[in-house]
């Protein structure tokens, strides 16, 4: 191990601080800027600033110093007393100087004093700026300290900001989960209160409190049909099967309460008016009167339950059913009602009419027809959807009326009756009344259709027996083939009639003259008869009217005007009267 060099002197320091700067040649040639701080450090130096850590001592020796050196500055002294200072400052005021040793001994004491004296105030800038690299090193500890304090503090940021995002992430992540679970409960809670309703469903049937009139039953209604349709649209449940048949019982019995409430009141209302005519029979517009009344004045309590049914009948076969009962209920007890009483007045009528035929149908007919539409309009009343059992009901309560006229009309013998007949139930009935309410009057039409192809088929059998009997078999009287004196005769009366036309005012015409039978006589008006005489003439000859005519064709004729507007003219039984028409002519 080599052994540290010797420790140099103050001179030997100067001589080797000396070197660094020696011109030409400088060991070590420092820069003007270098050169500056130098100068910097010297001036510094000579005026060294005053440590703020130095001890009192310390202060109070440089105070004392730097006043002594102030007083010097001010105050000159003689050599001696410098020399006796200086003596003294050495230590040697006492000794004399008798030799050359001693003075060469006191010479270099004096020279190490000076160089020491010289170089003090380098020891103590040395000493200043040591104590301030004490301080800054104590500065630097300090700096290093705070720094690993700071680095410590940055990783246990770094750690706890890590945690906290590690944290923040986690919580995110749980709130996530949170609202997955959360909605996932909701979804499980909101399918479960279907199955939670069952209890509830049930409780309310099965209180003896409950009414179909009360505020909660269709609001429990409703919630029990969206249970059944929600379980029905998802086979894939648990207890699926069970669930389904406990709310099905539940809809039993609601629909239950609801088919016994309607038809109840319908039945009460149907007693009640039972009880008001004993006799069964009511005979009179008071009777028909109370039988609407009183059942639109119960129409309000049974509609709404009644419109709930048919609101769901589309979606649920049950209440289709139950609608299918009450129609049946409410059908059978208004013929309950109206179906003896429509019979007594159609027989009523029948014997007020007894022999007028056509004033019977046409009254038996408008009875008939204002009660479709009172039916209508009642069945309006408690039902907001049309059925087809309402016709059927109609043309049961028409069969009525068709039952007891078709027996009187299969005994008419008369061809004007018989058309007449016609004309009212073609025209009047069909026509008129059905063609302007088509819907509320279909039943009826068809019990008129009915009608009128028996009276069409009547009077076509007792035409054939006429033709039969009155014009095929017809057998000509002399007066009948008196030929030309008749139409002589004619001709002697259309000249007297010409003659005393000329005398009567000019607005007398023979055209006032009218055939025996009107409808023949617009029959030949028409165009039908116009063939028999093409010449245009200006008065009526008595020879064109049908007094001239040969009877068979007068008696075609008026057959013709009757089934004209009774029977469609292309059948061929209007085609064979039209060929008999002209035979008779030839």
């Amino acid at each position: 191990m080599a052994e540290p060099p010797p420790e140099l002197g103050d001179r030997e320091i100067r001589d080797r601080l000396g070197l660094w700067d020696r011109r030409p040649r400088p060991m070590a040639p420092l820069t003007d800027r270098q050169t500056d701080s130098v100068l910097e450090l010297k001036a510094a130096a000579e005026n060294p600033p005053v440590p703020a850590e130095l001890p009192i001592e310390d202060l109070c020796s440089l105070t004392s110093q730097s006043l002594s050196v102030t007083l010097a500055a001010a105050i000159p002294e003689s050599t001696e007393d410098i020399l006796l200072k200086g003596f003294t400052a050495l230590g040697m005021e006492d000794e004399r100087i008798e030799t050359a040793q001693q003075f060469f001994s006191w010479f270099a004491q004096l020279q190490a004093q000076m160089d020491q004296d010289e170089g003090a105030k380098y020891r103590q800038m040395r000493d200043c700026l040591s104590g301030f690299q004490e301080q800054c090193d104590a500065i630097l500890n300090d700096v290093n300290s705070a720094l690993q304090h700071l680095e410590s503090l940055q990783k246990q940021y770094l750690f706890v900001s890590t945690k906290t995002g590690t944290l923040h992430e986690a919580c995110e992540q749980l709130l996530k989960e949170q609202s997955e679970l959360v909605d996932l409960a909701e979804n499980i809670q909101q399918k479960l209160s279907y199955f939670n309703e069952l209890e509830n469903i049930n409780t309310k049937l099965n209180s003896p409190t409950l009414s179909v009139n009360s505020e909660g039953f269709i609001p429990m209604l409703a919630k029990l049909d969206d249970c059944i349709t929600y379980i029905s649209s998802h086979p894939n449940f648990k207890d699926y099967p069970v669930y389904l048949v406990k709310f099905k019982q539940c809809l039993s019995k609601a629909m239950h309460l609801m088919k016994t409430y309607t038809v109840n009141t319908l039945q009460n209302l149907t007693s009640q008016l039972i009880k008001r005519d004993p006799s069964s029979v009511p005979n009179s517009d008071n009777a028909f009167t109370l039988f609407y009344v009183k059942f639109r004045a119960a129409a309000p309590k049974v509609r709404t339950l009644i419109e709930q049914i048919e609101q769901r009948a589309e979606k649920m076969p049950e209440y289709q059913q139950l609608l299918n009962e009450i129609h049946q209920c409410y059908l059978a007890q208004r013929e309950h009602l109206l179906g003896p009483s429509i019979t007594n007045t159609v027989t009523e009528l029948t014997s007020q009419n007894n022999r007028d035929h056509c004033a019977l149908v046409r009254s038996g007919c408008a009875f008939m027809v204002h009660v479709c539409q009172d039916e209508h309009q009642l069945y309006n009343e408690f039902f907001t959807k049309p059925t087809p059992k309402l016709d059927e009901l109609l043309e049961k309560l028409c069969v009525s009326l068709y039952d007891v006229f078709r027996p009187l009309i299969i005994h008419v013998i008369h061809l004007e009756t018989l058309s007449e007949l016609c004309g009212i139930l073609k025209n009047e009935m069909l026509e008129d009344h059905v063609q302007n309410n088509a819907e509320q009057l279909g039943a009826f039409a068809a019990g008129v259709q009915q009608m009128l192809e028996d009276v069409q088929e009547r009077l076509v059998y007792r035409t054939f027996i006429y033709i039969q009997t009155d014009i095929i078999g017809y057998k000509p009287a002399p007066g009948d083939l008196a030929y030309p004196d008749k139409l002589e005769m004619m001709e002697q009366i259309a000249q007297s009639l010409k003659d005393e036309q000329k005398k009567l005012p000019s607005d007398a015409s023979f055209s006032d003259v009218r055939l025996e039978d009107p409808e023949s006589c617009n029959l030949i008006k028409s165009g039908t008869a116009e063939s028999l005489n093409p010449r245009p003439q200006t008065l009526i000859s008595p020879a064109d009217l049908h007094g001239m005519w040969y009877p068979t064709v007068r008696r075609t004729l008026v057959c013709l005007s009757k089934l004209y507007r009774c029977i469609d003219v292309c059948t061929n039984f209007t085609s064979s009267f039209i060929l008999l028409y002209h035979f008779n002519l030839k």
